[in-house]
């Protein structure tokens, strides 16, 4: 079992190279520990709309393919095509619960969608990491959520708490074995990361289930950071066409799943033998990495690897995480 990785274990000179986005990234985890859900839970005979914009529409489809795996009808649209075409989602005669994510609390586009969905005369049900925000006076209830102080543009252990929120919302046990586990992950990855990211310059992320919004999510967050140009797919859906792309400047991140364990294998052998390299994250790759936990937390478990991974790319192309280009922390629109 990898040892723990604290920052006082690191050298001076690794601890003068940590920006604020990789501490953040790295100190996540007690912040998981002290989440509240207050008993907010679903309604198993209403249907849930997961809404959220970024990053949050990301964290969105896994938490709704978590609630459908745990029997409630769901699923994960972006907030200003709820507000503008909700129909085009859920048929007009069903009247969903709304369940907004949202860092801020204020993003425009996921607070346009709480008020019209409460005009609407639906629930809203509001997961941030804010306190008196424009979503919390436009929810009926909230779930709040402690970030990392130094959290920046970038949104790292906030989608990790929104998702983590999400999971128990879902009726998921995320314990603290969790917590340890995600944790480890992280350490057993970081010293593989840089060898693997070198020379290679096109990235992909396979994700089945609910790994495929955190799939969805780990190229968001590597385009934001490090400006690469990014995809993500269905693992076996990457065959039918978007594997034409790939040569010996490609790196793929395979998030698999349990149940679809040998068929996904198959496809990264197919992968590296094309010439990509795969960081293999619950199954072989040129890298793998071992998942102890189920799948149900596995989204989770993942993420913070992704997020470290983003870093590390962005670092090797000399760019600071804490300023990306064109993006700003709360995206408003007047």
């Amino acid at each position: 079992m990898p040892a723990r990785l604290a920052l006082r274990d690191l050298a001076p000179e690794r601890l003068s190279l940590m920006n604020a986005t990789e501490r953040g990234i790295r100190e996540q985890f007690p912040l998981w520990n002290k989440v509240d859900m207050r008993d907010v839970h679903p309604d198993p005979e209403t249907v849930t709309v997961v809404v959220g914009c970024g990053t949050s529409v990301h964290i969105a489809d896994s938490i709704a393919a978590s609630l459908n795996a745990h029997g409630v009808f769901s699923r994960a649209v972006a907030g200003n095509e709820w507000t503008r075409r909700p129909q085009d989602y859920v048929p007009s005669n069903i009247r969903p619960n709304i369940l907004a994510l949202s860092r801020s609390g204020e993003s425009t586009e996921t607070v346009a969608a709480a008020i019209e969905s409460r005009k609407n005369g639906l629930h809203v049900t509001a997961f941030t990491c804010a306190e008196d925000t424009s979503l919390e006076k436009n929810a009926d209830e909230t779930v709040l959520a402690e970030t990392h102080a130094e959290e920046g543009i970038v949104m790292t252990a906030s989608a990790s708490l929104m998702l983590l929120m999400g999971l128990r919302y879902a009726g998921i046990a995320v314990t603290p074995e969790t917590t340890k586990a995600a944790e480890e992950l992280l350490n057993e990855a970081d010293s593989q990361l840089k060898a693997l990211i070198e020379g290679r310059s096109h990235f992909v992320f396979l994700g089945a289930g609910a790994l495929y919004g955190v799939a969805r999510e780990g190229s968001l967050k590597l385009q934001e950071m490090s400006l690469s140009q990014t995809e993500a797919h269905h693992p076996l859906e990457y065959r039918h066409g978007p594997i034409s792309l790939i040569d010996d400047s490609s790196l793929v991140v395979f998030l698999y799943r349990p149940d679809t364990l040998e068929e996904e294998s198959i496809l990264a052998k197919d992968l590296m033998a094309k010439g990509a390299r795969v960081l293999g994250i619950g199954g072989p790759g040129t890298v793998s990495l071992s998942v102890k936990e189920g799948a149900d937390v596995r989204p989770l478990v993942v993420l913070p690897v992704l997020q470290l991974f983003g870093e590390y790319v962005a670092r090797s192309k000399g760019l600071d995480t804490l300023a990306p280009r064109h993006l700003t922390k709360v995206v408003t629109i007047a």
